[in-house]
Parts: structure tokens; C-alpha cells; sequence
């Protein structure tokens, strides 16, 4: 391998490695902005707040880079896709985090994978392999054994928060498996910037319906420090890291470098919120990890 190649490829792995570690930091400030006593719609809306300009940017941008015209179809399909994978997959892992821990939260949020094969088969009765098979069955056995251990110890909170994170992965999903044919049309960059923009929109615009002119009247600073954070290192960031990334080096070696990502939100979550990690989360981090990353990896 050639020297640039060697460096070409040493730079993909980095920037994806750091972009799902700062991607996996979004739960740990919510997390810290819920004792601040702030709500999940406020939450998102200031994280959306601080992103919306880098996402125009961004567009602008990508839109000067030239690119097949957007019509009138395409359009209403980049605000479904901006529905569906930035507004109500945020939406939903925001308002389930205020029950569960950030360390189950993302375990859930990794079956993501397993939930566009699932959708492929129902939607497009695409095959589905006996390995794959083996691997859906081993993610959800190490998300039951986490979630089990949790649900013991919070009842139905854990319960409702659960079923709202996993809410939260189904509508990413959706938005994964619909964005295939138009990201091929249109571009990576002009799509998460058009759909980011969208979902923008659709969660300040959410924010001040629910609470009027005063939507973040009130709030004190470290919440506001948190969300400056929350939309620039956890949200914008990631998106450039990980693209730039499958640019370098390809998105199969971009997603399984992307593992990194639950066991930083682990990390994070006992030194930073001081969360118990006990053998159930250990083995069903594990679990899940191997299934996902066998889910993950392309055909021979």
C-alpha cells in the first residue's frame, strides 16, 4: 500500500472512530440537561437551535457543488425522510432517555441494522440468510438481558422508556431504508443537509406550538452550554466525521469502526453520570455488538 493510501485509509479510521464516539456523547448530555429540570422538547429544540445554521450551510454548499435538480417529488420525499430519521427518531430517543440509562439506550439504538433487514424482508422480500438470522437472534438476546436486569430495577419506567427508544431506532430505520434510491440521485451531503434542515424546522417549530413565544425562557446556562455542545460536537460533527469517513475508506469498515460508539456511551456513562455497569450490561453489550457487526458486514 502506497504511503497517501496508507494515509488516505489511517484518516477514514479516525474520523470514523471519533465521530461515533462524539455521536454516543448526545446521550450523556441529555441526560445532564434532565437535572436541569428541561423537557425533551426544549432538549431537542436548543440542539436543533444551534445545528440549523451549520445544516443551511452545509446545503448551500452542496447545492453550489452542482447536482441533478430537486423536483417537486424529491422534495416531498427529503421532508418525509427529515420526519422520520432526524425529527421523530430524535424526538422519541430524547423523551426516552428521561426513563432509562444512557447505556441501554444505545443498545437499543444499535439494533438499527437488524431493523432495516427486518423492514427489507417484510417491505421488499429480500432474502434473509441463516447467518443473519443467528445474529438478529443474538442482538435482541443481549438487549433482553440488559433490558431485563434494568426493568427489575425501574418497573414500567424502564418499560415505557424502552419502548420509546426502540420507537426511536424503527423510525431511523424507515429513514435508512427509504433514503437508498434518492441518496444515489441527489448526494449524501445535499440529503443529510436538506433532511437535518427539515427536522430543524420541525422541532423548533414543535417547541414553540407546545409552549408559545417563552419556549426557552428560563433556562439556565449549563443548559445552554450543554446544547451548544450537544449541536455542534454530537450532531454536526458526526455527520462531517462519519461521511468524510465512507468517502476514505467505504461504509462497511465505516459502520463496524462505528462499534465504538456503545462502548464509549458505556464508558462516558459510569465516569460522567455515575450509571451502575453491572455482568447483565457487560453481556449484553457484548451480545449485541457481535450480532449487529455480523448484520452489518456485506456478503462475501
Amino acid at each position: 500500500m502506497t504511503p497517501p493510501a496508507t494515509e488516505r485509509l489511517l484518516g477514514g479510521v479516525v474520523l470514523a472512530a471519533v465521530g461515533a464516539v462524539a455521536f454516543s456523547g448526545k446521550a450523556i448530555i441529555v441526560k445532564l440537561g434532565y437535572r436541569h429540570g428541561v423537557d425533551a422538547v426544549t432538549l431537542l429544540a436548543l440542539r436543533m437551535l444551534v445545528a440549523l445554521p451549520f445544516f443551511v450551510v452545509m446545503g448551500l454548499w452542496a447545492q453550489r457543488r452542482g447536482g441533478p435538480p430537486i423536483g417537486r417529488g424529491d422534495a416531498l420525499r427529503i421532508a418525509a425522510l427529515g420526519f422520520f430519521g432526524y425529527y421523530l427518531a430524535s424526538f422519541l430517543d430524547f423523551a426516552g432517555l428521561s426513563y432509562i440509562t444512557a447505556t441501554l439506550e444505545r443498545l437499543i439504538l444499535y439494533l438499527t441494522p437488524t431493523l432495516v433487514l427486518l423492514i427489507g424482508y417484510l417491505a421488499y422480500r429480500r432474502r434473509v440468510g441463516t447467518r443473519q438470522l443467528a445474529a438478529l437472534a443474538i442482538s435482541y438476546a443481549g438487549v433482553a438481558l440488559a433490558f431485563g436486569h434494568d426493568l427489575s430495577l425501574g418497573g414500567t419506567d424502564v418499560a415505557l422508556g424502552g419502548a420509546l427508544v426502540f420507537a426511536s431506532a424503527l423510525s431511523y430505520a424507515i429513514y435508512l431504508v427509504g433514503s437508498g434510491q434518492l441518496v444515489a440521485r441527489i448526494g449524501a451531503l445535499r440529503l443529510t443537509a436538506y433532511a437535518s434542515t427539515v427536522a430543524c424546522v420541525l422541532c423548533l417549530a414543535q417547541a414553540f406550538i407546545l409552549a408559545g413565544p417563552a419556549a426557552f425562557a428560563g433556562i439556565v446556562p449549563p443548559v445552554w452550554w450543554l446544547s451548544l455542545l450537544n449541536g455542534t460536537l454530537c450532531t454536526v460533527f458526526p455527520v462531517l466525521a462519519v461521511m468524510m469517513a465512507i468517502e476514505r475508506i467505504g461504509p462497511g469498515l465505516a459502520a463496524q469502526i462505528g462499534m465504538l460508539g456503545p462502548v464509549s456511551t458505556i464508558v462516558l456513562s459510569v465516569l460522567v453520570l455515575g450509571e451502575a455497569m453491572g455482568p447483565w450490561q457487560v453481556a449484553g453489550t457484548v451480545l449485541v455488538l457481535a450480532g449487529v457487526l455480523v448484520v452489518s458486514r456485506p456478503p462475501a
